[in-house]
């Protein structure tokens, strides 16, 4: 699969791929060649998942209600979680 097909595929469909790709590489008849490049593929849909994810993340937004006024306050998921 190339680079242009990856990006333009969802989080899920390519996790779905990812999951393929794994079940083959557990395969112990698959030749090396076949393995390398699938290994190869996965680490490319795995790449861009993790983009994906990050994305994700940015753009999650925590709401919390202050204590004292009872307003819905919106904070970054980062934020939030950073010590």
């Amino acid at each position: 699969m190339e680079e242009k097909e990856i990006e333009q595929k969802g989080f899920e469909e390519l996790m779905a791929e990812l999951k393929e790709i794994v079940e083959s590489l557990e395969d112990k008849d698959l030749p090396l060649e076949k393995a390398i490049s699938m290994f190869e593929e996965g680490m490319k849909i795995s790449k861009r998942c993790s983009e994906l994810l990050n994305q994700a993340e940015k753009r999650v937004k925590i709401l919390l209600r202050d204590q004292d006024t009872g307003k819905i306050l919106e904070k970054d998921f980062e934020e939030e979680i950073s010590p």
